[in-house]
């Protein structure tokens, strides 16, 4: 059996009393209070997350762009320094490895976020995909013609070919989510130097800091539906950072926040999860993601099948009234009761105060405002089909 691993935060969070569960192999907090409480904190003032069992990769080199064209669906060499993009990892045949989020940090170097359960995944995609790149079968037909003997792999950043480095192990990723994230960061003692500006940094971009004599990438992604930032620092320096945004944010409101607050915020959000939305057996299209593949690269991994077959169910929301709300894995089902799909995730909502969920239904039941039931324990529950997302925060 694989020990399971802590992050550098865990003493602070055993100080906090919070409660542990397995996420991917490591132990992460899944509350410190009550759910309810750290999710409407997150939405009227802040949240602090601990996302350092996240798995990070440096990908460096002149290639570096055209390598993550051809490894990733996206088209990620048109991105702009300072930028960052969502994107999948395919197979073959089409399915999601892992969603990760891509950020550029310099014309040949980018930085690539995946979840903490595909981390091995993602580097076995990268390792294979590094060896069938355009530019390394162009080297390797290169060398074969000269009669070298000498092989790419061997050489990291030979003839400019792309170069991946896990760096998961030598990072910590904290996140605060909420209104007043960014007034958190900017009354933290010691993180400074901003650049750019927090007022001036646009959403899925980066900014550089300093914390106390360390360099800190701060970015403006986030996953809760809410404004949001996650600072990237060195693991030695996690507890002193995770200290002093506590310090500045806990009079504006913030508050440690686990796993299942982060599970209903982004539930309302409407943000797929891998595991649940995503897998090996979706289609991007499926998921709703179609946007995210650029279909009219010269080439890239899954290129030729990511169009799921017509009659693929496709993902949709759901709400109902009432206060029992469905659950991964239960039925939904017709008017007659025959089964048209399965929830992926659902709740009732804590914002909303409704039930609600993400399912696969058959593709002609998928328009808003179709009615559906979904068969609680053998209580069918009325419900109607939504555009996703079931909240958005106020601008």
């Amino acid at each position: 059996m694989t020990e399971l691993r802590y992050t550098p935060l865990r003493e602070r969070h055993e100080q906090r009393g919070a409660a542990f569960t397995d996420f991917g192999g490591w132990m992460m907090p899944v509350r410190y209070s009550s759910d309810l409480a750290e999710h409407h904190a997150v939405r009227d003032a802040a949240g602090l997350f601990d996302i350092s069992h996240m798995g990070e990769f440096l990908v460096t080199g002149a290639d570096a762009a055209s390598f993550l064209d051809y490894a990733l669906a996206g088209r990620i060499s048109t991105m702009r320094v300072g930028k960052a993009k969502y994107s999948l990892v395919l197979t073959e045949d089409g399915g999601v490895v892992d969603d990760v989020i891509v950020y550029r940090i310099a014309d040949d170097r980018f930085l690539v976020i995946a979840n903490a359960g595909n981390r091995d995944a993602v580097a076995t995609a990268f390792a294979e995909r590094a060896q069938r790149s355009p530019v390394a079968a162009t080297f390797r037909e290169s060398s074969d013609a000269d009669g070298g003997a000498t092989s790419f792999a061997h050489i990291p950043g030979v003839s400019g070919i792309a170069v991946v480095e896990d760096v998961s192990d030598q990072f910590a990723l904290i996140a605060v989510q909420g209104p007043r994230a960014r007034a958190v960061l900017e009354a933290t003692p010691g993180l400074d130097g901003f650049e750019p500006a927090l007022a001036e940094l646009g959403s899925y971009a980066w900014a550089s800091a300093g914390f106390d004599g360390e360099r800190v990438l701060v970015a403006r992604t986030g996953y809760t539906g809410e404004d949001g930032f996650e600072l990237m620092v060195p693991d030695r320096r996690a507890v002193a950072l995770w200290d002093a945004l506590l310090t500045a944010g806990e009079p504006l409101g913030l508050v440690p926040a686990g796993l299942a607050a982060r599970d209903t915020l982004r539930l309302e959000a409407g943000m797929p999860l891998y595991g649940h939305e995503l897998g090996r057996g979706i289609r991007p299209a499926q998921a709703g993601l179609g946007r995210t593949v650029a279909a009219d690269k010269d080439d890239f991994v899954g290129k030729d099948a990511t169009e799921p077959a017509a009659d693929a169910p496709v993902l949709v929301g759901l709400v109902a009234e009432g206060r029992r709300a469905g659950r991964a894995g239960y039925a939904v089902v017709d008017a007659d009761g025959t089964p048209v799909g399965e929830i992926t995730s659902g709740a009732l909502s804590p914002t909303l105060g409704h039930p609600i969920a993400m399912a696969y239904v058959r593709p002609d039941l998928a328009e808003p405002g179709t009615e559906l039931a979904i068969d609680v324990r053998g209580t069918r529950i009325p419900t109607t089909v939504t555009a996703l997302p079931f909240y958005r925060r106020k601008k």
